[in-house]
């Protein structure tokens, strides 16, 4: 005895039952009913009707063996050192008192002013003696420069 599946519905079709439909290209499709051979012949989606077996199966309905939940792995946390530092500088900077932070930015501070005063007293003996400097010749376009429309420059 050979029991064939509804196209539609999903049911059993046993023998001398149900109705066949030859498409036009050749595909052949079995109902059990005329209520499903009328909804598929209406172009009905049978995941959206709720007693077709393939809504059932989609929306998880008639499932009586319970199957063990998935465990969810916990996230652990891992630290890692960053491009300018390494763990061990990032967790000995995390257990600084605010003393030695204090004290450590004081230094820096200082430090910092110490190497912007050797700038400028290295930029004061290099200065170039006072003479004529681009900034006090007379401004000329570049036209002017050209020696169009303008005739000479005068100075």
């Amino acid at each position: 005895m050979k029991v064939e599946i509804d196209s539609f519905s999903g049911f059993r079709i046993y023998p001398s039952r149900g109705r066949l439909f030859v498409r036009g290209d050749s595909k052949i499709f079995r109902f059990s009913t005329s209520k499903s051979e009328s909804l598929f012949l209406q172009r009905k989606n049978p995941r959206k009707i709720a007693w077709t077996q393939v809504y059932r199966r989609m929306h998880k309905k008639g499932i009586t063996e319970e199957v063990a939940k998935k465990r969810s792995r916990k996230t652990v946390k891992h630290q890692r050192g960053i491009v300018g530092a390494d763990l061990k500088s990032i967790a000995e900077r995390r257990n600084q008192t605010a003393a030695a932070r204090a004290a450590f930015r004081t230094n820096a501070i200082t430090k910092a002013k110490q190497e912007k005063k050797d700038k400028e007293a290295k930029k004061e003996k290099t200065a170039k003696p006072a003479g004529r400097t681009p900034a006090s010749a007379p401004r000329v376009s570049k036209q002017q420069m050209k020696g169009s429309k303008g005739g000479r420059v005068r100075i």
